[in-house]
Parts: C-alpha cells; sequence; structure tokens
C-alpha cells in the first residue's frame, strides 16, 4: 500500500507506439495528416471523437497507433478509459493535442489502479512518462493508496493495523509519530475510547507531525483529522446487514486525510503539519457503549448518546478539540459521516462545511478545476438546539429526522474554537460502480481539490 510504484509508466525511451488524443473541432484536420488507408478506416469507423472514444489505427503487420476522443472533457477521466482500451504491448504514448499533459498522466494512473491483495490482474499497458511530470504521477500515488486503504478487508485493517500503517507513511517523510493505546487512550481522548470499547481490537489515536524543509516555527500549521471507523455495526443500534456490507470503507476519511498529508509531503509545502486520525471498531458488546449512556468530552462538554450508530462525530470530536488548540491556519476533518449527505447530495459530490467563506470559496473553485468536485452545506444555527439533552451538554444525535448532516456539522462545530478556519468534508469514500478513473470501490474524494487550495494558499511563489 505504501509504495505504490505505477508500473505502468516507463520514463525511458522504450518502443512504443502513438496514442493520438482529439476533440471534434479537430479532427478534420487530424484526419488529413493520416495515411488515405488509415482515415478512411477511422472515417469508416464512424469515429466522432466522443470522450473516452477509442480506435486503433490498422498498420502494416497489425495496429500502427490509436485515436482517443475527447470531446468537450477537459478532465482527468477522458484519459482514465486507456488502460484498459489499449493493447498490452507494446508501450505506448499520448502524441501531442488540444490537452494537458499532467491532467492526462494523472487519469491514466488513476485508471489503472486495481486492487491486486488478493487476485492477479491482467497486465495492463505501459505508457511513456516525459520526464517534469512527476507531481502527476505522486498525486495519483497517494489516491491509490488511499483506495488499497478503504479496499482492505476489515479483518485485514483493524484499529491497529491503521495506526501501524499511518507510523510507516510516518516514517518514510521523517515525521514524528505517536500512538495513544490503553488508560492514556481513555484519559486523552474518551469519546474515541467509548467507541472502539465494544471491541476485541482495541483502539488508537496515531498523531504525526512534518514540517516542510522551508518551514518554519512561524509558518502556518496545517491540520487534518480523520475518521478512521475499520468497521462500522452501528453498535447497540444495529445496522441491517445490508448497510453492512460496505462498512470497512467507514475508514475512508482517515485514508483520504492520509492521501492529502501525502500530496503535502511529496510536494514539500512550506508548512507544519499535523494528522491526528481516530482508529476504532464500532462492534456489539457487553463492553460496548449504549444508548442514553453519557460521556464527558476532551473538551469537558458531556455528551449523551442518543445514537450509537452516529460515532463518527464521537471519534472525531475529540481530535478536533485538541488540534483546535493549537491555533492552526486551517483545519480540515474528512468522514464517511451520515447518510443524509449522501441523500442529499448522491455518492458522488461530498458535503462541504466551512465555517470561513474565503476558505470555502477556494476549496469549491478548487475542486471544479481540477475535477474532485464538492457541494457547500451550512452550518445553520437555527438547528443547533436539536442537539439538545436533558441530562447532558448535548445529544450525539437531533431530537428531528431531518438535516442529518448538517446537524453532524453542527455537533462537530462545538468543538472547534470560533477563530480557527475549519473545513469538514462529509463523503462516501466509494465508486459503486467502475468508470473510466474510478474503479468500483473505495475513492479519495476530495483531496486533489483540498491539495490545490492548500498548495494556492500556502505555497511559496515561484
Amino acid at each position: 500500500m505504501l509504495e505504490q510504484t505505477l508500473d505502468c509508466f516507463v520514463v525511458l525511451e522504450v518502443e512504443s507506439k502513438p496514442v493520438h488524443p482529439v476533440r471534434p473541432d479537430g479532427l478534420d484536420a487530424w484526419l488529413a495528416t493520416l495515411p488515405a488507408d488509415q482515415a478512411g478506416f477511422v472515417r469508416g469507423s464512424q469515429f466522432e471523437a466522443k470522450p473516452g472514444e477509442l480506435r486503433l489505427l490498422p498498420g502494416d503487420g497489425g495496429v500502427a497507433g490509436a485515436v482517443l476522443g475527447l470531446g468537450t472533457d477537459t478532465s482527468p477521466f477522458v484519459f482514465g478509459g486507456l488502460p484498459l482500451q489499449l493493447p498490452s504491448e507494446p508501450a505506448w504514448r499520448l502524441e501531442p493535442g488540444d490537452y494537458d499533459l499532467d491532467t492526462a498522466l494523472l487519469g491514466y494512473a488513476l485508471g489503472t489502479y486495481r486492487y491486486g491483495r488478493f487476485r492477479e490482474a491482467r497486465p495492463l499497458p505501459r505508457l511513456r512518462c516525459p520526464a517534469g511530470h512527476e507531481a502527476s504521477l505522486a498525486q495519483a500515488s497517494a489516491v491509490n493508496m488511499a483506495r488499497d486503504l478503504i479496499n482492505t478487508p476489515a479483518n485485514l485493517l483493524g484499529p491497529v493495523e491503521l495506526a501501524d500503517f499511518t507510523v510507516s507513511l510516518a516514517k518514510r517523510y521523517g515525521a514524528a509519530a505517536a500512538v495513544v493505546a490503553d488508560d492514556a487512550l481513555r484519559q486523552a481522548y474518551p469519546t474515541v475510547a467509548a467507541v472502539g470499547a465494544g471491541s476485541s481490537r482495541p483502539p488508537r489515536v496515531v498523531t504525526f507531525r512534518w514540517q516542510g524543509k522551508s518551514a518554519h516555527a512561524a509558518s502556518p500549521l496545517v491540520s487534518l483529522c480523520g475518521k478512521g471507523v475499520c468497521f462500522d455495526t452501528g453498535g447497540y443500534d444495529l445496522k441491517p446487514s445490508s448497510a453492512m456490507l460496505r462498512m470497512k470503507k467507514d475508514m475512508g476519511g482517515a485514508a483520504s486525510v492520509l492521501g492529502l498529508a501525502r500530496m503535502i509531503m511529496d510536494a514539500d509545502l512550506p508548512v507544519r503539519l499535523v494528522v491526528r486520525l481516530g482508529c476504532v471498531e464500532n462492534s456489539v458488546s457487553g463492553h460496548a457503549m449504549r444508548p442514553s449512556d453519557v460521556i464527558v468530552t476532551r473538551s469537558g462538554l458531556s455528551v449523551e448518546v442518543g445514537n450509537t450508530d452516529a460515532e463518527g462525530r464521537l471519534v472525531l470530536c475529540d481530535l478536533l478539540d485538541e488540534a483546535s488548540k493549537e491555533q492552526p491556519a486551517i483545519l480540515i476533518d474528512c468522514a464517511t459521516l451520515t447518510g443524509a449527505a449522501r441523500v442529499a447530495l448522491g455518492p458522488d459530490l461530498p458535503a462541504l462545511f466551512c465555517n470561513d467563506d474565503a476558505w470555502a470559496a477556494l476549496a469549491l473553485r478548487c475542486g471544479n478545476t481540477v475535477h474532485d468536485p464538492m457541494w457547500r452545506l451550512p452550518l445553520w444555527a437555527g438547528y443547533d438546539d436539536w442537539l439538545k439533552s436533558p441530562v447532558a451538554d448535548l445529544n450525539n444525535v437531533a431530537s428531528k429526522p431531518m438535516a442529518g448532516a448538517v446537524v453532524a456539522g453542527l455537533y462537530l462545530q462545538r468543538f472547534v474554537k470560533p477563530q480557527v478556519p475549519w473545513i469538514h468534508i462529509d463523503l462516501y469514500a466509494w465508486n459503486d460502480a467502475a468508470r473510466p478513473g474510478r474503479p468500483e470501490g473505495g475513492e479519495a474524494m476530495t483531496i486533489r481539490a483540498l491539495f490545490a487550495a492548500l498548495n494556492e494558499r500556502f505555497a511559496v511563489p515561484s
């Protein structure tokens, strides 16, 4: 999971055949450059340069090359189908055209992803990658690492394994990591401990700190928090069996945070970075938290457990309290938090909540630019009273069956200092069906957008 070597690319000059990316308005001009027999073949096959449309070009003794339709699509995903469309031999190269090469290489890399731990996949065609485009490949490696984490079965990736992986990632980049467990965790992160109490696999909180080579003590502090629920039964408020089938992905927020952290460290942004993950399993046992239990959080606020299946906000609230006390320049959390966000926005559009309009606008704009979109939902103060409890400072769920994603955001906001800019991402972390560049299974949503926003805000001008 850590290496993500992207063997589908070759950097050296090797024998290769051309792929010609073409848009509809440039099709006739491109056809005019071909030999008559090839041009006739393409016309006869009714090729229209639609997005993702591919034709193999005939030549002496077999295939001479290929043409890829782009339509008006400028996303990486128009190149994401190539790994499954091209013959695996020989190598291929992208010819110049009306597209961005970095975007194309990213899309190709995302399209090569397969979770291959248990099944051997067929060889994929290799693509020549010119020197100078390493940043695109680094982003793809970060996304694919997060996909691997999400796709790993829960019996192989529990709280301890997720914490251990995080420590390995931190060490790779020279970051200082710490893991909190047992009595120390119960004292420092009581809500994380409460969520994990029902499982035989003990909870962990893992933190690491990293600093860019050109950063210093006064450089911006970027703080990331992730929900790492490695499997979610719902606890005593047990999920139906059909709702548990994908619950290995409930650590998708933690995986996404690690992917974003890897991008930041690969790019050596001039920032100070701190990452916090709450790694737990929400299970049912005689030790599990119960509905109506009251937990005193790290912040001192008491929380009545109205529903044990609303555990993600309990995992995050202690982390956010600790993180916001450090006064970061930006605090970001990612979590597969609510089904309500999916009802509102569907599986492809994560919900963005933010207490700072400038940061929200930047994240949304960058998401649209890099084709990693999200949609802003409000932290509507009018619903804050829905979290009232007769026995504690607040409940972890609302008294009304509406606006679930908003109410979850309002709960988390109670643990963020008002002066700290904060972004909360409620994401699905999964592709229900395979599409070009987006294989079925785990997905790292919004991290390319968030990285672009952080890079724009904090990178040193060249």
